[in-house]
């Protein structure tokens, strides 16, 4: 049983959708404190003009407050210059309308916070490429486990009986790999494929909101989600970081 773990993120990069194709079960991890430059209300969005952060601004936000907490401010101070942006990013681009439907659609409903809309991205773009119907989704708040950190990311994975932990390169930081296998789950790094595909605007690069996917190959941008060999060891991805 392959289990992911992430907070919610806004209309996210392609290679978050490898590591959901990879998950039996995806737990939202949202009961946890807002952090400001992360992918939770901003994208990145390719532009004639070089890279820009497409950003849903906050309300009222204070330190500490967890993702669920964070109110955004109201639709029209933001609305109309998102879909502006976009449509200028994605000019020329042959699935521009299935891009800009999916965020409409998105926009249309009302969130009573960030984790909230940034989960409706998700499943919106989920759900474009039919990618998640085998995946059952869980709330953290849901399973009522207490703790912080990697003890307790590691009772979450226990919690919904997986035996695989696939996670993104920033848990190296914190991890406890031998515990984790010590309970007898398998700890794998995800190996970003981040396969071309045709873009606009220049050279191809990865780091997009998976919009831009959308919009250049409609439907057929599940071809460029890679599913196939996409994690590495715990204790081989280590040995890779020292060498870098």
């Amino acid at each position: 049983m392959n289990v992911v773990i992430s907070q919610s993120m806004f209309f996210p990069w392609v290679g978050f959708l490898e590591q959901l194709q990879l998950a039996d079960v995806f737990v939202f991890y949202d009961d946890v404190p807002f952090s400001k430059g992360s992918f939770t209300n901003r994208i990145q969005i390719k532009t004639a003009n070089g890279p820009k952060w497409m950003t849903v601004p906050l309300d009222g936000h204070k330190i500490g407050m967890t993702i669920d907490e964070v109110n955004i401010k109201e639709k029209k101070y933001w609305f109309n210059k998102h879909l502006s942006l976009l449509k200028q990013s994605f000019s020329g681009a042959p699935y521009l309308k299935d891009a800009i439907d999916l965020v409409e659609e998105v926009y249309q409903a009302d969130y009573n916070n960030l984790g909230e809309l940034s989960r409706a991205s998700m499943f919106a773009i989920f759900n474009y490429f039919d990618i998640a119907e085998s995946c059952q989704f869980f709330d953290v708040k849901d399973l009522s486990i207490s703790g912080k950190g990697n003890d307790r990311v590691l009772s979450i994975v226990q919690a919904v009986n997986g035996n695989n932990y696939i996670t993104g390169h920033g848990a190296i930081n914190y991890l406890d790999h031998g515990g984790f296998e010590a309970a007898g789950i398998t700890v794998k790094y995800m190996n970003y494929q981040s396969l071309p595909y045709k873009q606009l605007h220049g050279s191809f690069t990865p780091y997009v909101s998976a919009l831009d996917l959308i919009a250049n190959c409609g439907k057929e941008g599940e071809g460029f989600i890679a599913n196939n060999k996409s994690t590495i060891p715990w204790d081989e991805f280590i040995s890779i970081s020292l060498k870098k």
